[in-house]
């Protein structure tokens, strides 16, 4: 290829490889034949707390296989106010959202999240960071 990696996602050509995760309330989700499956992250966050000392996050490792797909996230997007009732988008419909755009290429799925997150915000400010980031194997 030319060296660039595109904007959304990135295609590993099909090699299979071991996947470490450690997460810090946020969890990695993967879609392997139409199916979600969820990796929760630790309940704690980076860091030491006073009175808390240091923590050991569970190392997850995951045999990945062609055609899985990985998601990592902020919470921004699933928090974000919108739709009819000016409710969040909470984490069941950004979780049924990757399952509905998994037969599109990585490009076009930023694409549809990009434009359901604006239909969904509609005119309501941006409560928060948003971060998603998809790795189709």
């Amino acid at each position: 290829g030319d060296g660039k990696v595109p904007p959304f996602g990135r295609d590993l050509g099909g090699a299979v490889a071991t996947l470490q995760f450690a997460g810090a309330y946020s969890p990695l989700y993967i879609i392997r034949n139409n199916k979600l499956k969820v990796i929760n992250g630790d309940r704690f966050p980076i860091g030491i707390f006073p009175g808390k000392g240091s923590q050991k996050f569970i190392n997850h490792e995951i045999k990945l296989q062609k055609g899985d797909t990985l998601y990592i996230f902020s919470d921004g997007y699933a928090d974000q106010f919108g739709g009819p009732k000016g409710k969040k988008f909470m984490r069941k419909k950004f979780m049924q959202m990757f399952l509905d755009i998994q037969h599109l290429s990585m490009e076009d799925q930023q694409k549809s999240i990009d434009k359901t997150f604006e239909q969904w915000r509609g005119n309501e400010e941006q409560v928060d960071d948003i971060l998603v980031i998809g790795i189709r194997v």
